[in-house]
């Protein structure tokens, strides 16, 4: 396990999904982008800088284990902006 997997451990949700985020620092791990542009693929992980630090709520959202009434684009954006705030916080914990 990489130290960027290891650092989401105890993390707050950098995804927040109105509605489904459970604000469980617990909870959280780093959710990987999917989608073959970022490396996705049979037998292959996204890189660990494409990842957001998750709560299981908006985790479950995401992957679609959970119906929403949001589009896949808006399930989309908000793991992104996810992925955008969790590197903010890597640059800052010295990991990026």
């Amino acid at each position: 396990m990489s130290k960027i997997t290891q650092s989401a451990k105890g993390e707050n949700c950098t995804v927040r999904i109105i509605g489904y985020c459970n604000g469980n620092p617990e909870t959280t791990v780093l959710a990987h982008l999917n989608g073959i542009r970022y490396g996705h693929g049979t037998g292959q992980k996204v890189n660990d800088l494409h990842g957001a630090y998750c709560c299981s709520g908006c985790h479950d959202a995401i992957d679609g284990r959970v119906r929403t009434n949001y589009t896949r684009d808006e399930l989309k954006l908000s793991h992104l902006e996810g992925v955008i705030e969790t590197q903010l916080r890597l640059i800052e914990k010295g990991l990026l």
